[in-house]
Order: C-alpha cells, then structure tokens, then sequence
C-alpha cells in the first residue's frame, strides 16, 4: 500500500543549526541542517529517535524556515531527519534556491522524492526498503556497517543505483572501535568504496 505525501504549508522542524557536515561527500563543509520531524523507518540504532514523533514538535511555515537559514553565511542546506521524503519539499527546496542555497537531502528512500535537489545522499534501512526512483536519483550511497553482513547488503545496493553515483561505509557510532578496522580492510579490497566518517562527533559540533 502506497502512503500518501503530507501536503502542508507548513513543516514540523525538530531543530535547525548550522554546522559542519559532518559526513559523506560535502563533510567538512559549512551547512545549515533543517531537522524535519517524523519517522517511520525505525532503525533500532538511530541516534536521533526523539525525531520520530512529529507530534513533539511545532510547524514552522516556510518563510520561517527560509528566514532563518539566510541568517548564516554558508549557503548550503541540509534537509534530514526522521525522514524528509514523508513530505512535499517542493515549495522549500525552491525557496531555497531562490535564496542562492544549493539543496541536500538525506533520506532512506522510504518515501517519493519531491523537491528540487542538488545532492541526494540516500542510506538506505533494512527496516523500510528504499523506492527504485531514488535509487536511481542518489548522488550518494551511504551504507551504515554494525556487522559484517551489512558488507553484503551494501553490494547488493551498489549494483542498483548509477555508476556516477559515490559509494560510502560509514561505521555505526556505538561499534566504530569494532567495525572502522573491518571496512578498512574491506575497502583496500573494494576500492571503489570510500569511508565516511561522523567527523562532527569526533569534534564536538552539532
């Protein structure tokens, strides 16, 4: 059963910040994050569940959101989650180019892909499979390691998106002592892959 978009003037912000990103290909990079609320993936090990429930928190139009975002020098924005794709980020995405920001998203692929992006970093979750379209879309392929069976599951969507596309492992926080030596070694073997580090917990930034 396919579940329908949330269309709304609005959108509940659990928090926004600006920050380094942290992860992935543009890591290193100043960035305002906008944390869209609600999720319904429910990846036992992620470290932002008090994002799950949309209902916590208040909705902000998208003039808020954009007149927010403009405070900051960098214009690089970062829409993330809970998951993103549960609503329509057409009229965000648009407002936000035309405010000169270049557009990001993080999503598991759960959902529809709207809005105009110009970087989509798709990590796909065991627990809610992504949708073949953004397979298709993603710039980015990063891949959460917490044991060794995830190499496998990794493959298996590197075969599925574009070969332009940058392929990623990244540890899972709470096992990086275990599992950085393992995918280490398990690039040396498969150098198309590279590493991504969560370098903002490493240094302290949001």
């Amino acid at each position: 059963m396919t579940t329908s978009l949330i269309k709304t003037t609005t959108l509940p912000v659990m928090e926004s910040f600006y920050t380094l990103q942290g992860e992935g290909f543009h890591q290193g990079k100043a960035a305002y994050f906008i944390r869209l609320a609600g999720c319904d993936v429910g990846c036992v090990w992620c470290d932002v569940k008090e994002s799950w429930d949309k209902n916590l928190y208040s909705e902000q139009t998208i003039e808020q959101i954009i007149s927010n975002a403009k405070k900051n020098p960098a214009r690089l924005a970062v829409i993330t989650g809970g998951e993103p794709t549960m609503y329509d980020l057409n009229e965000l995405t648009n407002e936000l180019h035309n405010e000169g920001f270049k557009t990001n998203i993080e999503t598991s692929g759960a959902y529809p892909l709207t809005g105009n992006w110009d970087w989509v970093c798709l990590s796909p979750k065991k627990f809610k499979p992504p949708l073949q379209d953004i397979l298709l879309k993603a710039n980015e392929l990063k891949i959460i390691i917490f044991n060794k069976s995830d190499f496998a599951w990794a493959q298996k969507y590197a075969s599925k998106v574009v070969s332009s596309c940058k392929l990623y492992l990244q540890p899972e926080w709470s096992k990086a002592a275990i599992v950085t030596p393992l995918i280490i070694d398990y690039i040396k073997q498969n150098p198309q892959w590279e590493l991504s580090l969560q370098i903002h917990k490493y240094i302290n930034v949001p």
